[in-house]
């Protein structure tokens, strides 16, 4: 999938079958995010937690009004084919993944799109630095937390984080890139010891692939937008539906509109 020009070709690729896999590393230059679609009896909570938990869900764009299945901020997008693997989840348990949730459409649901931390590895790339999973070729691995999200409603939980092993010069580094980029999870929430944050084994993660990590290297923990997965099984929603971990909506909005300067 590496030869495809852009995002337009990507999205095209997953409407068809043929891609339906991870997307980090895909259509370079370009935002890729998180997914989270819920009935519009549930949306205003859903944004508040966003907004009170901006670095795991930092929101880049919403449905103009319930049932509406595009996004025209982002592009030619049909939520309802565009993402290459999505989760259904009935009263906030995990009940499928499906590549196409056309059949499951209802007139009353609101879709959100969320910063992904595959825009900022980007940067780190450009600036010389080894994104593991990248060069390794497997998903990031994910993990659940101790760390609260501050709740809203019925939405509330641990947060989920990523992790990205670095040498302590090259983790300086991509704090300081990564605080560029706060609607893309920003700077990490930890380094170092994961069990200070609740995580008892790096090379169990809850989702995506575990990487190797060297002697001399730390682990640097970004926050995650598989967050509002845990929120969904906290809240419990009739019906929901997301973002399979790593198998991203790739947007026609540039990486670079979302650098603070």
């Amino acid at each position: 999938m590496s030869e495809l020009p852009g995002p337009a070709a990507l999205r095209e690729a997953i409407r068809s079958g043929a891609h339906s896999g991870n997307t980090s590393g895909l259509a370079a230059g370009f935002v890729q995010c998180n997914i989270v679609i819920l009935p519009a009896a549930w949306a205003n909570d859903f944004l508040r937690f966003c907004q009170l938990n901006p670095r795991p869900c930092p929101l880049i764009a919403t449905a103009n009004s319930p049932g509406d299945f595009t996004l025209p901020l982002l592009g030619d997008i049909d939520i309802r084919t565009d993402v290459p693997k999505y989760r259904v989840f009935r009263g906030g348990e995990f009940v499928e993944e499906t590549s196409d949730i056309t059949a499951l459409w209802q007139e009353d649901l609101v879709s959100f799109a969320l910063g992904c931390s595959f825009s900022f590895e980007e940067a780190l790339l450009a600036d010389g630095l080894e994104v593991r999973n990248v060069t390794e070729g497997v998903n990031v691995p994910m993990y659940r937390t101790s760390i609260d999200c501050k709740p809203a409603g019925p939405f509330r939980g641990k947060m989920v984080v990523s992790m990205r092993p670095f040498k302590a010069a090259d983790a300086i580094r991509a704090i300081q890139i990564c605080t560029r980029f706060p609607a893309v999870h920003g700077a990490p929430v930890h380094l170092g010891d994961p069990v200070q944050i609740g995580i008892g084994n790096l090379l169990k993660p809850d989702y995506g692939d575990p990487v190797s990590i060297a002697n001399d290297e730390l682990p640097v923990f970004w926050a995650c937008g598989v967050t509002p997965q845990v929120a969904l099984e906290a809240a419990q929603p009739p019906f929901a539906i997301t973002h399979a971990p790593g198998c991203m909506l790739v947007t026609d909005l540039r990486n670079s509109r979302l650098a603070v300067m």
